[in-house]
């Protein structure tokens, strides 16, 4: 592996198609951009469609030949996955890349997905879970058609480290505290990263599953929440601030970009930035991995759940 590996040294990729979760803003945007100027059909997944639109116009600004579309997608609603999966496996196309970047960072108040669940762990986790499961059937037409093996890149974060699964509470119903339940979530996407790596080997797979971490970046989970006046003001100061000591957007896009691209990636990798307590840097590698995230048996256990809970068997 190249620890300088760059985003510049992505090959050509004309006719690979990139579906990425979140890519109006910060790192699946970033991610998107460079992605498309090398040529990849990139679905720019959105939420919310006039947000969607305006980063396809900036996207489009930047390289107007590039071969982007536009897909609303609420991650927070199984509904909305299945609509969409379901209108995707339509076309009968290969998938070759599936970026799992959007997320929800600790909203002052439990809120909940459409479907009932603690909105951290249903966005981050279940809606991504479900996504993956129900993209399968493409990305396997991808590992039957093309010479490269497809990739499912999930995205976690430093913050796993102080993560725990309370299975007695994995909704935050009996308590719930903001920042512990989005470090419960990033937990569980990495340790969903992790499994879905070994079930593909047990399968004979050709599909890779890997994750990344962006370090601590600028993006719009710092901005993003119904906060009081002041408590917004000083995000935003936080937020520029990281973005000059630590990583922009831009900067912590580029593990992401690794994990789904660069050859010296491996199947159930985990990649972050180098620099200082994984926080920064310019240089890309493995990332530490904490030891609960390393616990099969509770991975095993999150991914019954989290079938029992979406109504999707995987693997």
């Amino acid at each position: 592996m190249s620890e300088k590996w760059k985003a510049a040294d992505i090959p050509s990729m004309a006719g690979k198609r990139v579906l990425i979760t979140g890519a109006n803003s910060g790192i699946g945007y970033h991610a998107a951009l460079k992605l498309a100027r090398k040529g990849a059909q990139v679905m720019l997944a959105c939420r919310d469609r006039q947000r969607g639109e305006a980063a396809l116009g900036r996207l489009n600004a930047d390289s107007p030949s590039a071969h982007t579309e536009l897909v609303v997608l609420d991650l927070a609603s199984l509904t909305s996955v299945r609509s969409f999966a379901e209108k995707e496996l339509a076309q009968r196309r290969p998938l070759h890349i599936l970026i799992n970047n959007a997320g929800v960072m600790t909203p002052p108040k439990r809120l909940e997905t459409q479907d009932g669940f603690e909105l951290q762990f249903g966005t981050n986790v279940l809606g991504h879970f479900a996504l993956t499961a129900l993209l399968m059937p493409a990305l396997e037409q991808a590992a039957v058609e093309s010479a490269d093996r497809p990739r499912i890149v999930t995205i976690a974060s430093i913050a796993h480290k102080r993560g725990k699964l309370n299975f007695d509470d994995l909704q935050s119903t009996k308590s719930y505290r903001p920042m512990r339940a989005y470090e419960q979530s990033k937990l569980a996407d990495l340790m969903f990263a992790f499994e879905l790596n070994r079930r593909l080997h047990v399968a004979h797979s050709r599909v890779m599953s890997v994750a990344a971490h962006p370090g601590v970046a600028k993006t719009n989970l710092f901005l993003v929440g119904d906060y009081p006046s002041f408590e917004k003001t000083a995000r935003n100061f936080v937020g520029h601030a990281i973005g000059i000591l630590l990583n922009t957007d831009a900067e912590g896009a580029l593990p992401t970009l690794y994990a789904a691209i660069a050859p010296g990636a491996e199947d159930g990798g985990y990649y972050g930035p180098q620099g200082f307590q994984e926080m920064r840097g310019h240089e890309v590698g493995p990332a530490k991995v904490a030891p609960q995230a390393h616990d099969t048996v509770a991975a095993a256990r999150l991914w019954q759940i989290c079938e029992d809970l979406t109504g999707i068997k995987f693997l």
